[in-house]
């Protein structure tokens, strides 16, 4: 009969967002933000990106947070509890490296917007800069075993946290070649700064 509805959409139609309890889709949010910022960096991307990616209209992102940085600052969040929860937080020891691994490979993204892209963001430094604090301090303790006291063992505590970051991104990038033997080639390349430092 002519006028009559049907359950259908009509084409064109927006495809209706389907319920879910919040804090699920906060994580569905989340999810598909870290996948756009990577993608695309934070200032090319714009909310419309995120909803597209998450499937949810603009307005279901503005119930779960209040602007574009609110977003960005709850993914890198989530992003350093990741990382914390597959790492830990307070020592670095032979397993330090093959868990590096495992969380960058777990969420690629993620590791990339902490180690790559945050760090061009002056609004969002903050982040980056907690991180390598955390890391420098680790490094610290775990060099002074072998370094003798000085602005050499300084040099060989800021470097190996950003070579082992620098090297897991380089791998990712690769493509993730040999996961079995990475560890082991990352943490070569972490000794060698270890060793320069105690050169005489």
């Amino acid at each position: 009969m002519a006028g009559r509805t049907t359950g259908a959409a009509a084409p064109g139609a927006a495809t209706p967002t389907r319920r879910m309890p919040r804090a699920q889709r906060r994580a569905q949010i989340l999810e598909a933000a870290t996948r756009s910022f990577a993608r695309g960096g934070y200032r090319a991307t714009g909310l419309d990106d995120v909803a597209a990616e998450a499937e949810v209209s603009r307005m279901i992102l503005y119930q779960h947070f209040d602007s574009k940085a609110d977003l960005y600052r709850a993914v890198l969040d989530r992003a350093c509890v990741r990382l914390t929860e597959a790492v830990g937080d307070d020592d670095f020891d032979d397993s330090s490296i093959p868990a590096l691994l495992r969380a960058a490979s777990e969420d690629p993204d993620g590791f990339r917007l902490l180690f790559r892209y945050a760090a061009r963001e002056p609004e969002f430094r903050d982040v980056v800069d907690a991180i390598r604090t955390a890391s420098t301090e680790i490094a610290e303790r775990h060099v002074g075993e072998v370094i003798p006291e000085g602005r050499w063992r300084d040099w060989a505590a800021q470097l190996v946290p950003t070579v082992a970051h620098e090297a897991i991104i380089a791998w990712l990038d690769a493509g993730q070649p040999d996961p079995d033997h990475a560890a082991d080639r990352i943490s070569r390349a972490i000794h060698a700064v270890i060793q320069a430092a105690q050169s005489r």
